[in-house]
């Protein structure tokens, strides 16, 4: 667990119900608890007019305003996506770049802010692009690190091969990003998490099996995490200081070449100089799914990913980790919290 949190009486436990402090925008979680990213589909979406595709409604108004009754120190939205062509499913909400700071767009989203802060949960926009992981029906032509093509296939739909970002579309991507974090503030969000896991293209950057880039976006974890520091750095430029930043990567990924742990430490060093508030410790992509990474030891424990987490936490000060994938029970989730700060639930959130 990051030092700042180590209990006085020497024991590694943390009260799950006692607030989490985040030490770069100095806002504090009620308790520990966080309702993590889950795809809803739930936006506005027409194939033929996509001018206002991806404004939240009230399906999703009633949605979050359950989760904001829910009693999370922190409800992070699902994808919210920067590029009306490159989305993760149709459905998805976006804040596109010419989302202007008033309007229906805007009107809509901080409607979904004022749900989802109803009992006093911080408020947090997971913002993303596809990068290669956008079927070839949404997106012919998608963009990546480099050109190495998806080739499973998702639900009986295949992946197109992409091409690599040229550095004009590399400062339209960071433009998008940090455009969507002064969306989000205007809104009344909390704060952003940038997806950098699960294969998407942040996560695409970082793996060596996506990112074959010879430039100064490739090559050594600093060059491959550039992408990611240059939108933080930007971001806490143009955002208020007590704006949330955090972000979720692979603790680890199931294949050759992958992200590994020891990657993930020495990015999460990183991440911390460069201000984030916390770390999502999660696993896997498209490729090789981490959530349903099932060692017997890991089924034992219910938390799929903490054992890259023990490899982690220790390394950093300042940045707050969470951990998700698999936590069920009230025992595993206390155990979890001798080794990180805070609990993502993701699907247990969603039984009724």
């Amino acid at each position: 667990m990051a030092s700042e949190n180590q209990p006085e009486s020497g024991n590694n436990t943390c009260d799950l119900g006692t607030p989490l402090h985040f030490h770069f925008s100095g806002r504090s979680a009620k308790n520990r608890f966080m309702k993590v990213s889950l795809t809803e589909r739930a936006a506005t979406w027409s194939p033929v007019d996509k001018t206002d595709n991806g404004i939240p409604g009230d399906e999703l108004f009633n949605l979050y305003r359950s989760w904001g009754l829910g009693g999370y120190g922190v409800v992070l939205t699902g994808n919210v996506m920067i590029d009306r062509d490159n989305l993760e499913s149709p459905g998805n909400m976006i804040i596109p770049i010419d989302a202007q700071l008033s309007g229906q767009r805007l009107e809509a989203f901080k409607r979904l802010a004022a749900e989802a802060k109803t009992d006093g949960s911080l408020f947090i926009a997971q913002v993303s692009h596809p990068g290669r992981q956008v079927v070839s029906t949404l997106q012919p032509d998608p963009v990546s690190a480099s050109d190495v093509q998806l080739t499973t296939q998702l639900f009986g739909a295949g992946f197109s091969k992409p091409h690599p970002a040229s550095l004009e579309e590399i400062r339209a991507i960071k433009a998008g990003f940090v455009h969507a974090a002064v969306f989000l503030e205007k809104a009344g969000f909390d704060g952003i998490q940038l997806h950098g896991a699960h294969g998407y293209l942040l996560a695409q950057f970082l793996s060596e099996t996506t990112n074959l880039r010879t430039d100064q976006y490739g090559g050594s974890i600093e060059n491959r995490a550039r992408l990611i520091t240059e939108i933080a750095d930007e971001i806490r430029k143009q955002t208020r200081p007590d704006f949330v930043l955090g972000i979720k990567i692979n603790s680890v990924e199931f294949q050759a070449k992958g992200f590994t742990v020891e990657e993930a430490a020495e990015l999460c060093e990183l991440l911390e100089k460069h201000q984030f508030d916390f770390v999502e410790l999660s696993g896997g992509t498209y490729e090789e799914m981490g959530w349903v990474y099932r060692k017997e030891s890991t089924r034992a424990r219910e938390a799929f990913f903490l054992e890259f987490a023990e490899m982690i936490t220790p390394r950093l000060q300042h940045t707050k980790t969470y951990v998700t994938g698999g936590l069920r029970s009230a025992r595993a989730m206390v155990d979890a919290s001798k080794t990180v700060d805070g609990i993502g639930l993701g699907r247990p959130t969603s039984w009724n």
